[in-house]
């Protein structure tokens, strides 16, 4: 490197996009068991947008009180290792990598420092690094939700609200995978797109309330968090399940009232959470169904660094299909 400054989109304090900003901060310093890693893409999702609004204000507690903890937004990533620490051993200079950086954000800059011990994986070589930046986001998230949450079986039906977002595209190919029979809710202009993903009926929710439907689901995956507990209630199954990675008082109480009563459950997780072994694990599943080709990534735009603004305001929109993608140029 012939610079010991990098740019990176930087927060100063929680608000609409307009506080993100770009900056030029020092290159992370490269501790012993670290990689540095020069980011060819990021990703930027709506996750990202609710961390930079800090809302619900009790999310505060983890992100900081007055102002992000990490001021440079973004998780998923992937690039190349341009250094590493005296003690690393699993990773080279040169080796082309992907992950997330959890709880850490900082991947919306030109370098990111990351223990080898973290949710990182050697990219394919069939794998873009505009693809493989997103693979932690929609993916590895629905992942987490629809195996280790809500134990999908073969054979149950799945409604998966949301379909056409990162999450939701990712989900119905997934739940599909799992051979279970998928019913996405999106808009009209989505109806071709889950479709084509493998969803085997479609709700277009400009027309109809899928809380009204005479049908039962076994689970019901809110992926945007625009339902609720409470309305889906009636059209779970006996054993039926809501689920929703959206944080948001009402989830966190239902799901305390039906771990103690009724057969019908609320469930809400934070996949960052999860340790960094576990993540690592589903992320390696992940890696085969992409690698056996059940698995796309639907990329809706991209977006060079110095427009994160833009990147923000178009997530914040709601109309985005798939994922957003933060292209790092030198």
């Amino acid at each position: 490197m012939r610079t010991s400054k990098m740019k990176a989109a930087y927060s100063n304090g929680y608000g609409s996009p307009a506080v993100l900003e770009i900056r030029q901060i020092d290159i992370p310093k490269v501790k012993e068991n670290e990689v540095l890693i020069r980011v060819h893409a990021a990703s930027a999702t709506t996750a990202d947008g609710m961390m930079r609004t800090g809302k619900p204000y009790f999310s505060r507690l983890f992100t900081g009180i007055r102002r992000p903890k990490n001021p440079i937004p973004g998780t998923g990533f992937a690039g190349e290792v341009i250094k590493t620490g005296t003690k690393v051993t699993e990773f080279e200079t040169g080796d082309q990598v992907f992950g997330e950086t959890t709880l850490g954000f900082s991947s919306n800059a030109e370098y990111l420092a990351i223990p080898e011990t973290g949710v990182i994986l050697p990219k394919p070589e069939n794998l873009s690094y505009v693809e493989a930046a997103t693979f932690c986001d929609g993916h590895l998230t629905s992942m987490n939700f629809l195996k280790e949450i809500a134990n999908i079986q073969p054979g149950q039906k799945v409604l998966i609200n949301g379909a056409s977002g990162s999450l939701g595209t990712a989900a119905v190919q997934l739940a599909r995978y799992f051979e279970a029979e998928v019913t996405a809710v999106t808009s009209t202009r989505n109806i071709g797109l889950v479709k084509a993903l493998g969803a085997d009926h479609v709700i277009d929710y400009t027309r109809e309330d899928f809380t009204k439907s005479y049908e039962r689901y076994d689970i019901i995956y809110d992926t945007i968090g625009k339902s609720s507990f409470t309305a889906s209630k009636k059209v779970l199954s006996e054993n039926g399940q809501y689920i929703s990675p959206v944080l948001k008082p009402s989830i966190l109480f239902h799901m305390l009232i039906t771990s103690m009563f009724g057969t019908k459950k609320a469930k809400f997780a934070a996949s960052g959470l999860k340790s960094d072994m576990e993540l690592k694990t589903l992320l390696s599943e992940v890696i085969e169904i992409y690698q056996q080709g059940r698995l796309k990534t639907i990329i809706d735009r991209q977006f060079p660094l110095d427009k994160i603004r833009q990147a923000h305001a178009f997530i914040a929109s709601g109309h985005k299909k798939g994922n957003v993608v933060i292209n790092i140029s030198f």
